[in-house]
Parts: structure tokens; sequence; C-alpha cells
């Protein structure tokens, strides 16, 4: 896909590795100059920098806005991709952790909300930008064994709508990203392996296009919204999901 993003400065967040490392590439190749956050330093090959952040850390996440403000210049593009979940180990509520539930919150929500908020500001005062925010089917639908990621998801959903309703007359968009299951380094290891055959048929038969997506899916939903191809989209959550969420594939 290709769209006229020529230097135009964006920050993408948990940039070091799939989705978010397909996105900060796709931007790149279509003119932008992409800051690269993530906890771990990002190799920045191709990109315009990158930038070591906790985005749970309200101090780190001014710190770093005002950096790559000071080193590119205003920010006209923001993608809150950065989160987490519990991984393989999942339990229901009655069993889930403390430690689990406040990190994936500080993570996946107010990760957002800090970044969104340091980044708006300039925004508003230049009246343009564009701020997407990745969600997950689980911000649309529910899901067992994962209550702090869905409630995270969720809340991002609705922080989108909210965002957009109370920025869009400064002439900046915000939507929400809604992927379905990804197929990242993550995700071979918890899913499509041979060990986890059975399960990746179930996840599978939920998906009516009958495979998972690539992170490039992702990252080209990304450039869409980015781009003034979307210049009267805002407040919208656009699901790349395989028609996951259009509903259950089964004969009853």
């Amino acid at each position: 896909m290709k769209v006229d993003l020529d230097n135009r400065i964006a920050l993408v967040t948990g940039a070091a590795q799939g989705i978010g490392r397909s996105i900060a590439l796709a931007l790149t190749a279509n003119g932008a100059r992409v800051a690269a956050n993530d906890i771990r330093n990002c190799d920045a090959a191709g990109l315009a920098g990158s930038y070591t952040a906790d985005v749970s850390d309200v101090t780190q996440v001014e710190a770093m806005v005002a950096a790559v403000e000071r080193d590119l210049g205003p920010i006209d593009i923001l993608v809150n991709n950065a989160g987490v979940n519990v991984g393989p180990n999942r339990h229901p509520v009655e069993q889930f952790a403390d430690s689990d539930w406040h990190r994936i919150l500080n993570i996946d929500l107010n990760g957002v909300f800090y970044c969104s908020r340091a980044v708006s500001r300039s925004m508003v005062r230049r009246q343009q930008g564009v701020i997407i925010n990745i969600s997950s089917v689980f911000g649309v639908v529910p899901a067992r064994l994962q209550c702090a990621f869905t409630a995270a998801k969720a809340a991002v959903v609705n922080f989108t709508r909210s965002h957009a309703i109370e920025i869009g007359q400064h002439n900046v968009r915000v939507n929400a990203i809604a992927p379905g299951s990804i197929l990242t380094e993550g995700t071979k290891a918890l899913f499509y392996n041979p060990e986890q055959a059975e399960r990746a048929s179930s996840l599978l038969s939920h998906i009516p296009l009958g495979r998972p997506g690539d992170t490039e899916d992702i990252a080209s939903a990304v450039l869409y919204l980015a781009s003034d191809a979307a210049k009267y989209v805002t407040g919208h959550v656009l699901v790349v999901d395989g028609g996951w969420t259009a509903g259950f594939s089964r004969d009853w």
C-alpha cells in the first residue's frame, strides 16, 4: 500500500518487534520520519531514531515526547501500539493475580492515555494530527481467562471515541484498530507451532478466512488511517480480523 506521508513525523510505541515494527517500517516506506519507541532499544535502521521509554511511566513518556519533538519536530502521527497480555499462563477472574492486572492495565491502557495526552497538546496548538490506538478484537468481543487484557482493550475503544469527539474541533483525528489473530513470534509460540496443532485448529475455526493475519495487514490499516484518504474518519474502530467478530462460524 502506498500513501503520501512525506516529511510527517510519526511516533510508534512498542516498535521493537511484531506489529509495531511493521507499522514503523511501513510509515517510513511511505515518507514519514519515524521515531520508534520500546522498553528496549529499537533497531533504528531506516528509521529516524530509537527512543527507549516505558509507556506505563508518565515521567518517561513526557521526556520521550519532548525528545522526539526536539530531535525531529512536532509529532504529526502517534501510533499507540505498545501492549502486553498474560501469555500462556491464563486464569479465571477469581485466580487472576493483582500483579498481572496492574501490569497489563498500566501498559495497555495507561500507556495509551499518557502518550495521547502528551502528544495532543502540540496537535491542538497546531490544529492538526492523527492518533491511532491499537486495541484488539477482545476490545470488541469478550474472551475467557484474560480479564485484564479484555478490560484494557475495551477501554481503549471507548477512550478512542471520547478523545475523538473532544479533539475533532482542532482538526485532530483519533481512531483505533482492532487486530484479530496476527502471526508474530509470540503467537507462533503460543498457537501456531507443531505442538499446538489442536489449539491452532480451534482458534482458526472462528476465523472465516481460515488463517491468521500478517503484521503487514495491521500496518496497511495504519497507513490508511494516517493518510489523507481517511481525512473524514475519526472515532472509528477498524477491525482487522479475517471476519472473526462477524459471527461464530458454526452451523447452529
